[in-house]
């Protein structure tokens, strides 16, 4: 343990009490201030008058701290510690908090609206307040800080006592009678490879107990897919199935290389001993194993030790994804899904914290999916920590970019399946999308317009919703546009955000959240620069915070890039991101072009109705609804049409007269 992790340790050992909101006297080498707090013993609510007073005198506070690096530590009015951070320049972090809370997430906000007072511990360095934070949130776990738990356990292979005996994984050593190999740090390797090994040398997986279950029930599937050998059939006998059981274990303690030198010779002696069922049999062990290399290697990186990190962001939700190397293999992967909607270089730093803080083993290459706050005095912290020099590294082409777009997948997949989402599909593409356009969160709710009009007649307007990355539909709004005559897309979109966002404040007086009541998280307009340009300022007279873009296509209909008011995004045509804006833009394009078309529709079969002597857009519109088509109304008897609200004698037969020029009028 290094000199400054004593101290730290005989700093909280000691001094810190975490009751009454002060330190005793820190030893030589931290400098220390009083921390500061007040008790006022109102019960304050977030937003109200009482709360932003308060607030207000702790920022007040906040800004008589010195330009010092140390570390802040808010408590709420229970005295319990609910966040820990560090600062290189106190007054100016502390502050920030106590700031305009539109600066701010929502994860933040919250905190902010529980603090009751704050204290803070100031040190000689930058790298001393990261190393004191680490060691104070390890200890007391605050409630917003993002929280690792160091997962003790250790696991066992097991293998079970009798004549036929099984592998199985476990983290538990019973007195059985069965056979233990450990303990190993992995968990997920040991599934693993007990998998593999099961699957190598057809041992069974499922419940059956043998030889009691000998004959009873047909095989399962697979031995039909060559993956058990099925005991149960009563075919395999007792030696030959001890023998694969003994195969598995070493190839389980010593490897696939090992295993295939070893059943080599196995294979070739039974061969010269002419046991040529017992040849065949190791030579398809052997043809497994090499396949199983062959497809490890498509999880392998050319620098031999490093960890590879990703995170998806999703709501209030994080999954983080490591997958961890050695000998240039994948050999663990580890999957955290975590509270927090802060930034992602907040979150990267928090978790690289902990999760080494809690670990021994450090390789000498971090390969994370994107920057870090305080990248410089983590590798410093990382370097101190392994003894050696450790590199954060961010990479932008080739085999370990393609390793960190793997392991992003797998995060947005484990989120998904947390978040009770079928695929991570949807995920990955939100989150690449919350990158490509810098976006404070994950676009969860998308609002898509698109104007659709013929030589600047019949102008509509359609909009679509996306949720999650899918349709919803129930969401989607259609509207005529009422106050712009002949071609004019921007003002058609003007119209239609002003209408749109005009329910939205009525709806949410009334709180509901829901269709207009609800803001949306990202705009995409069917269209360039041009219409971003002209709703933009709209929506910021509105008093209106959300991000605007258009979405721009090729000559051949295709979507090219993202508009933005300065220019355009490129989106690479092989990313979720591309695949998701290409899918709104095709689904806002087909429902404002269906509007459309079934005005016209409807205007010209009322033009129509409305060229018959008598009939109006009243009595038009009650034939349309009460015959459903004009074939219905063209083949209905006067006395038929007389039956239609607001229609009289002369009105039915003037109708019946307009389709049948040639017949009397029926009585």
């Amino acid at each position: 343990m290094t000199a400054w992790l004593r101290l730290w340790n005989l700093v909280l050992r000691n001094n810190f009490t975490g009751t009454n909101g002060a330190y005793r006297s820190i030893p030589v080498g931290v400098s220390f201030i009083c921390g500061l707090y007040e008790r006022t013993g109102t019960a304050m609510v977030f937003l109200t008058e009482e709360k932003k007073q308060h607030i207000r005198e702790l920022r007040r506070k906040a800004m008589k701290l010195p330009l010092h690096p140390g570390v802040y530590i808010m408590h709420d009015k229970s005295g319990t510690i609910i966040y820990i951070g560090k600062a290189k320049a106190l007054k100016n972090r502390v502050s920030q908090y106590f700031g305009s809370e539109k600066n701010h997430d929502e994860k933040v906000r919250r905190m902010v609206s529980n603090v009751e007072y704050f204290e803070y511990i100031l040190t000689d360095s930058e790298f001393e307040a990261l190393i004191l934070e680490s060691s104070l949130i390890k200890q007391h776990q605050p409630k917003y800080n993002i929280l690792l738990k160091d997962d003790k356990g250790y696991s066992y292979i097991k293998v079970t006592a009798g004549d036929w005996p099984r592998i199985l994984e476990t983290k538990q050593v019973l007195d059985d009678g069965a056979k233990y190999i450990g303990p190993y740090l992995s968990a997920w390797t040991i599934k693993d490879t007990v998998e593999e090994a099961r699957k190598i040398f057809r041992l069974p997986s499922c419940t059956r107990k043998f030889p009691q279950d000998f004959g009873k029930g047909r095989p399962c599937l697979n031995y039909y897919i060559k993956q058990c050998c099925a005991p149960c059939r009563g075919h395999v006998s007792r030696e030959e199935y001890q023998e694969a059981v003994q195969d598995a274990l070493d190839f389980i303690r010593g490897g696939a290389s090992d295993s295939v030198r070893a059943l080599t010779e196995k294979m070739n002696e039974a061969a010269e001993n002419m046991e040529f069922e017992l040849a065949a049999r190791i030579r398809d062990r052997i043809a497994a194993i090499n396949k199983l290399k062959e497809r490890q290697k498509v999880v392998a990186s050319r620098v031999p030790e490093q960890d590879v990190f990703a995170l998806v962001l999703s709501g209030e939700k994080v999954s983080v994804q490591v997958f961890r190397f050695s000998g240039g293999r994948l050999y663990d992967r580890e999957s955290f899904i975590l509270n927090g909607d802060s930034d992602p270089e907040q979150i990267r730093s928090e978790f690289l914290t902990q999760y080494y803080g809690i670990r021994e083993k450090i390789p000498p290459v971090i390969t994370l999916d994107g920057a870090v706050n305080d990248g410089e005095v983590i590798a410093q912290w990382l370097t101190q920590k392994a003894g050696r020099r450790v590199k954060l590294h961010i990479p932008q082409k080739g085999e370990q970019k393609q390793l960190v777009e793997m392991c992003r997948t797998n995060a947005a997949e484990a989120l998904a399946q947390a978040m009770g989402r079928s695929t991570g599909r949807e995920t990955s593409a939100l989150d690449e999308l919350r990158q490509l356009l810098n976006l404070p969160k994950t676009p969860e709710y998308i609002e898509s317009y698109d104007i659709s009009n013929l030589a600047g007649g019949e102008n509509v307007a359609g909009m679509v919703v996306f949720e999650h990355g899918r349709p919803l539909k129930s969401a989607y709004r259609r509207f005529k546009i009422k106050t712009v005559e002949g071609q004019d897309d921007y003002g058609s979109m003007r119209e239609v955000i002003a209408r749109r966002f005009s329910e939205y404040r009525e709806a949410g007086e009334a709180g509901n959240g829901e269709g207009f009541g609800r803001l949306p998280d990202l705009i995409l307009l069917d269209g360039g620069r041009g219409h971003v340009a002209a709703v933009r300022p709209l929506l910021v007279q509105m008093g209106i915070d959300v991000p605007v873009y258009g979405m721009v296509k090729d000559d051949k209909h295709r979507t090219r890039a993202i508009a933005e008011d300065g220019g355009e995004i490129s989106i690479h045509s092989n990313r979720a991101a591309f695949t998701l804006v290409s899918t709104i833009q095709d689904e806002v394009h087909r429902f404002a072009i269906g509007y459309h078309r079934q005005q016209r529709k409807k205007n010209t079969i009322s033009t129509t109705l409305t060229g018959i002597p008598g009939i109006g857009e009243t009595r038009a519109r009650a034939l349309m609804k009460h015959f459903k088509t004009v074939r219905a109304i063209s083949e209905a008897t006067v006395a038929m049409l007389e039956e239609t609200p607001g229609m009289n004698a002369p009105a039915a037969r003037a109708v019946y007269n307009f389709f049948h020029p040639q017949a009397p009028a029926e009585d």
